[in-house]
């Protein structure tokens, strides 16, 4: 699955900012970045009169509007979507998924603080790789200014990009991501990359997507 960083904060704390700047710093380097924001109050996309909005006022529960340069979704969920199902979705053409909120998710995250927001850090020093803050605080983890860019992106890279990570699986049932054991995991690598490879016309596996629905 892809790395996914998830960039946190209280309201007005310049997440967004922050991904304004981290984003064009991953591209300099190389990298090609997926966003994705977290909405808690909901969202419409669709615009009045519009062709797509049309097709969904008449009951569609999914629109896709496709062009040469672009690709876009919108359909009806029945509740927040997993961060796993949105990087299966995405596929594997990016190397880093930002997002923006999730604080709740066990994915690896950067803080922005702001002295003038006040209150404690949202996160523990075991969910955070770094924290971009105004004021230098007393937690474990390394800090950055609210501008520095380069450094934040060093240590994502020191943290999720520098080694290629381990075959594995992510399981997503109802829309809940469920953390698998390392024991259990690995039975199921082996138990699907076995099957797969004996198919006729597979060589070799470099990468398998594998979605049931029941």
């Amino acid at each position: 699955m892809l790395p996914i960083v998830c960039i946190v904060g209280k309201s007005d704390s310049g997440k967004t900012t922050l991904l304004e700047k981290l984003i064009p710093e991953f591209r300099r380097r190389g990298y090609k970045v997926a966003t994705v924001k977290h909405d808690t109050h909901g969202f419409e996309m669709d615009k009045p009169g519009k062709d797509s909005w049309r097709l969904k006022q008449a009951g569609s529960n999914a629109i896709v509007v496709s062009s040469p340069n672009k690709l876009a979704i919108v359909q009806d969920t029945a509740g927040d979507t997993a961060l796993e199902e949105i990087a299966r979705l995405l596929g594997k053409g990016y190397d880093v998924i930002l997002t923006e909120g999730y604080k709740q998710s066990h994915f690896l995250k950067v803080e922005v603080h702001r002295k003038e927001r006040g209150g404690e850090i949202l996160c523990t020093p075991k969910e955070l790789i770094a924290i971009a803050t105004d004021e230098p605080l007393e937690m474990p983890v390394p800090q950055f200014g609210l501008d520095d860019a380069p450094g934040i992106v060093d240590a994502v890279v020191e943290k999720l990009l520098r080694h290629k990570p381990a075959a594995g699986v992510s399981l997503t049932i109802n829309g809940q991501y469920v953390p698998l054991k390392p024991f259990v995991r690995d039975i199921m690598v082996q138990a699907v990359l076995g099957m797969a490879s004996t198919l006729k016309g597979i060589d070799s596996i470099e990468s398998l997507d594998l979605s049931v629905r029941v």
